[in-house]
C-alpha cells in the first residue's frame, strides 16, 4: 500500500520570526530538500539574536523517515566530525526529548527532535518497526525533523543555549498549527 496522507500541516508556517530571532532563508538549492531528504515540504533559515549570533534551523517533513532520523548530520553539516551524543529534556517541556551532537572541537552544538503524528519519537528505530506494521493496512504520515545547529564557546550550557530554546519554539508552533 502507498497511500499517504495529509495533515495539511506546513514547516513553512513556522514564522520567519521566532522569539527575538529574525532570520534569513538559507542559500540551498530548491531541489536539495527533496534530494537528500525525499521532502517537498522543508526550509533552512540562518536565525540572528541582537547580538548577531547565528543559530540555523532546518525543519522538514517527509514520507521516507529513515531519510529524516538516519544520521540527518551527515546531511545538515556536512564534513564535521560530532562524537558526543545525548538527550536532555527541559524542565519547562519535559515531554519534548532533544537530541544533542556536540563537535570533536567542542565548538559546535547541534540540536534534534523528530515529531510524527503530533507526537516526539524518542527511538526511530523502535518507531519505524511498530510503524511497518501499521502500514500494512493504513495510508503513510510524514514524520518531521526539526534541527538546529550553532557555534558554541562552552558546552555545560547546552540547555540554555540558542539552539535548543529555537528548536522547542518551532516545535511548539508547528504543533500549534
Amino acid at each position: 500500500m502507498d497511500a499517504k496522507t495529509n495533515d495539511g500541516k506546513s514547516v513553512k508556517s513556522i514564522p520567519a520570526t521566532l522569539q527575538n530571532y529574525s532570520s534569513k532563508p538559507s542559500k540551498r538549492n530548491s531541489q536539495w530538500g527533496h534530494d537528500i531528504f525525499k521532502s517537498n515540504n522543508w526550509f533552512e533559515r540562518d536565525y540572528y539574536d541582537m547580538y548577531d549570533s547565528k543559530v540555523r534551523l532546518f525543519v522538514a517533513r517527509s514520507y521516507d523517515h529513515k531519510r529524516l532520523y538516519h544520521h540527518p548530520e551527515l546531511a545538515l553539516s556536512y564534513g564535521q566530525s560530532f562524537n558526543k551524543k545525548k538527550v536532555i529534556t527541559l524542565p519547562e517541556q519535559p515531554n519534548i526529548p532533544i537530541n544533542i551532537l556536540i563537535s570533536e572541537d567542542q565548538s559546535k552544538l547541534i540540536a534534534y527532535t523528530l515529531l510524527y503524528d503530533d507526537k516526539i519519537i524518542k527511538n526511530p528505530i523502535t518507531h519505524q518497526l511498530r510503524d511497518s506494521i501499521r502500514l500494512l493496512v493504513s495510508a503513510k504520515k510524514p514524520m518531521t525533523l526539526f534541527y538546529t545547529s550553532q557555534l558554541i564557546s562552552n558546552s555545560s550550557v547546552i540547555e540554555r543555549s540558542s539552539a535548543v530554546s529555537l528548536l522547542v519554539s518551532a516545535i511548539l508552533n508547528f504543533r500549534s498549527q
